[in-house]
C-alpha cells in the first residue's frame, strides 16, 4: 500500500487523495519538471489576473518554452505542447484504472461553478471552453489558433487522468469514432448504389429496393 508523500499514513487503493492531511499525492509519475523562468514579462497576457505571463523552460522532450502566470499558476501551450508534456512526464501505460479516473474526477473542482469564457492571452479572442479528452474531467480554454489555456492545478489533474490510462480510453473512443463513420459512409454509398428503380440486365431485372432491403439486414447481422 502507498503512503501519503505528505504526511506517511496510507492511501486507500486506487485514490491519489489522502483523507488524513488533505494533500493529493502524484503516485507513480515520473515528476513535474523542474523549470527555469527565461522570461518574466512576455508579450502574452494572463486572461485571469490580465498581467504579463512568465516564459518558462521546462526540461521536458528537449526544451519546451510555454508560458505561466505566476499570480494564479495558470499554463499556457502552444498546439501540441501538453501533449509534449504529459508523454514526458508520465510513464507508458498499457491499463486503465477506471475506479481510480472515477476518483481523481470526484473531488477536483466544486459542482456549481461559475462558466467563465476567457481571452486568448496572444490574439485576446474569446476562447472555448472544450472537454480535454473522454473522461478527463478537464474543461480547458483553447484558442484554435495559438493553443491552450490551463487554470493552475489542471495540469496535475491531466498528469493523474494519463497515469490511471485515461488517454487510452480516448484513443480507444476516437478509434471507434472513426469506424463508426467509415461504416456510416460505406452504408451510404451502398444505398445511393442499390436504392434505385428496377434495373434490367439482358434478360434479367434487378429490384433495387429489394437489394438495399437485404443489405441493410446484413448491415444488422453484422453491426
Amino acid at each position: 500500500m502507498a503512503n501519503c508523500t505528505s504526511c506517511s499514513a496510507p492511501l486507500p487503493a486506487n485514490t491519489q487523495y489522502c483523507s488524513y492531511c488533505g494533500v493529493r499525492n502524484d503516485i507513480d509519475l515520473l515528476g513535474k519538471h523542474d523549470y527555469q523562468v527565461i522570461d518574466s514579462t512576455s508579450e502574452r497576457v494572463c486572461p485571469e489576473c490580465a498581467q504579463s505571463l512568465q516564459t518558462i523552460s521546462l526540461d521536458a522532450a528537449g526544451s519546451l518554452h510555454i508560458e505561466r502566470c505566476a499570480n494564479c499558476y495558470g499554463l499556457f501551450f502552444d498546439p501540441g505542447e501538453i501533449e509534449t508534456l504529459l508523454d514526458s512526464a508520465v510513464a507508458p501505460v498499457v491499463t486503465v484504472n477506471l475506479e481510480l479516473l472515477s476518483n481523481i474526477n470526484q473531488d477536483r473542482y466544486p459542482q456549481n461553478a461559475t462558466v467563465k469564457y476567457l481571452k486568448c492571452p496572444v490574439c485576446q479572442v474569446l476562447m472555448n471552453r472544450v472537454i480535454y479528452g473522454y473522461r478527463s474531467g478537464v474543461i480547458i480554454d483553447q484558442c484554435r489558433s495559438h493553443g491552450i489555456w490551463l487554470d493552475g492545478g489542471q495540469i496535475s489533474h491531466l498528469l493523474e487522468w494519463k497515469k490511471a490510462g485515461g488517454q487510452i480510453l480516448n484513443q480507444q473512443k476516437i478509434a471507434a469514432k472513426q469506424e463508426k463513420a467509415s461504416s456510416e459512409q460505406f452504408k451510404k454509398a451502398f444505398r445511393k448504389d442499390y436504392s434505385r428503380p428496377q434495373q434490367s440486365y439482358g434478360e434479367q431485372s434487378v429490384d433495387g429496393d429489394l437489394v438495399a432491403s437485404v443489405a441493410e439486414v446484413i448491415f444488422k447481422i453484422f453491426e
